[in-house]
C-alpha cells in the first residue's frame, strides 16, 4: 500500500469517529438487571402488600381474640385485645356440647358434602377436563362455549330452579339436595381443561397408545400423575366453595339434623332475635373459628403440591 493511501485511510474517519461526529454516546447504566435473586424494589408494591396482608389477617385475629371472652366480655372489652378472663377452652367444651352436641353433627355433615359433592366434583371436572383438552370430537367448540357460559352464571341464579327440580323428585330436606348440585363445578372442569392441554404432551400419550396401553390406562398410569397440581387447585376450590355453601342449604333443608356448618352456626346466631331466645355470640365466634380450621390445615398440607405445578409449561424444552 502506497504511503499516500495510507494517509488517506489515517485521516479517514472509523466508525466511533462517524458515531462521534452526531454526538456523544451515551453511558449506559450500571444498575444491574431485576432478577429472583436481585429483584427490584417498589414502596408502592410493598405497600399495597401490607395493606392486603392486614385486611386478610386482622378479622382472623379479630376472631382468634374474641373466641376467648366470656359473652358479657364481648360487649366490655376492645375487640382487638384479650378481655380478664381466657375462655378458649370453657367457650370449645361448651360449642361442643351445646343441644345435645349438635355441633359435631353438623361438623360430620359439612364433611360428608365436601367428601362426596367436592371429591366427585373434582373426580367429574378431571374425567371432563382430560377429555375436553385430548380428544378431539364433533361439537367441541359448543362444549366450549357451554362451558364459559355456565362459569358465568352464579349459582343464586340457578337455586330457585334447582328447589322446584329437587321438589318435584322428592329429593328436598335430604343430603342429596346439597351434594348432587356441588357436583358441577363448570370452573373446576375450566381449569382442568386448559390444565391438561399443557401438562399432558401429546407425544407422551402416543408413546403409552403404541406399548399398548388403553385410553384408561393411559389416563389413570400417565395422565394422573401429571396432573397432580391441577386437581389439588381444582379441589381446594371446590372443597372451599362445598364448606362454605350457605344459600342452597338454606333453601333445600329444613330439618335441622341436616344442616352445614354454615347454616347451623347462622340459626344460633339468630336465637337473640327470637322470643325467649337465648344469646350465644360466644358460641357463635367460637364456632366459626372451629368451622374454618379444617380449611387452614387442608390448605396449609396441600399447597406444597399446588406450588409445584404453578409454573408447569412456562420454559418450552
Amino acid at each position: 500500500m502506497s504511503s499516500a493511501t495510507q494517509q488517506a485511510t489515517a485521516g479517514r474517519p472509523t466508525g466511533a469517529g462517524r458515531s462521534g461526529a452526531k454526538g456523544p454516546a451515551r453511558l449506559r447504566s450500571k444498575r444491574p438487571a431485576p432478577s429472583i435473586a436481585n429483584p427490584r424494589k417498589s414502596l408502592t408494591l410493598t405497600v399495597l402488600t401490607g395493606l392486603v396482608l392486614l385486611y386478610a389477617l386482622v378479622p382472623l385475629a379479630w376472631l382468634v381474640i374474641n373466641a376467648s371472652k366470656t359473652q358479657k366480655d364481648l360487649f366490655s372489652s376492645f375487640g382487638l385485645w384479650f378481655a380478664g378472663d381466657f375462655a378458649l377452652w370453657d367457650n370449645i367444651t361448651t360449642t361442643l356440647t351445646y343441644q345435645d352436641g349438635i355441633f359435631a353433627r353438623w361438623f360430620f355433615n359439612t364433611l360428608l358434602y365436601v367428601v362426596v359433592g367436592a371429591g366427585g366434583a373434582t373426580f367429574l371436572a378431571l374425567l371432563g377436563g382430560y377429555g375436553l383438552a385430548k380428544f378431539n370430537f364433533p361439537g367441541k367448540r359448543a362444549v366450549f362455549a357451554i362451558v364459559i357460559g355456565a362459569v358465568a352464571v352464579p349459582g343464586t341464579a340457578l337455586a330457585v330452579p334447582t328447589f322446584l327440580m329437587f321438589s318435584k323428585m322428592g329429593l328436598t330436606d335430604t343430603p342429596w339436595a346439597v351434594i348432587i348440585p356441588s357436583l358441577i363445578a363448570p370452573f373446576g372442569l375450566y381449569l382442568m381443561w386448559t390444565f391438561a392441554a399443557e401438562a399432558v404432551p401429546g407425544e407422551l400419550i402416543e408413546a403409552a397408545q403404541i406399548d399398548g396401553a388403553g385410553p384408561f390406562r393411559t389416563f389413570f398410569k400417565v395422565a394422573i400423575p401429571l396432573l397432580g397440581p391441577g386437581i389439588v387447585t381444582v379441589l381446594l376450590f371446590t372443597m372451599v366453595a362445598t364448606w362454605n355453601n350457605y344459600f342452597l342449604p338454606l333453601i333445600m333443608l329444613r330439618d335441622p339434623d341436616w344442616y352445614p356448618l354454615t347454616l347451623g352456626l347462622n340459626a344460633w346466631n339468630s336465637q337473640s332475635s327470637t322470643a325467649g331466645g337465648e344469646a350465644i355470640f360466644n358460641l357463635v365466634i367460637t364456632g366459626s373459628l372451629l368451622t374454618i380450621l379444617p380449611l387452614v390445615i387442608a390448605f396449609l398440607f396441600l399447597q406444597r403440591y399446588w406450588q409445584s405445578g404453578l409454573a408447569a409449561g412456562s420454559v418450552k424444552e
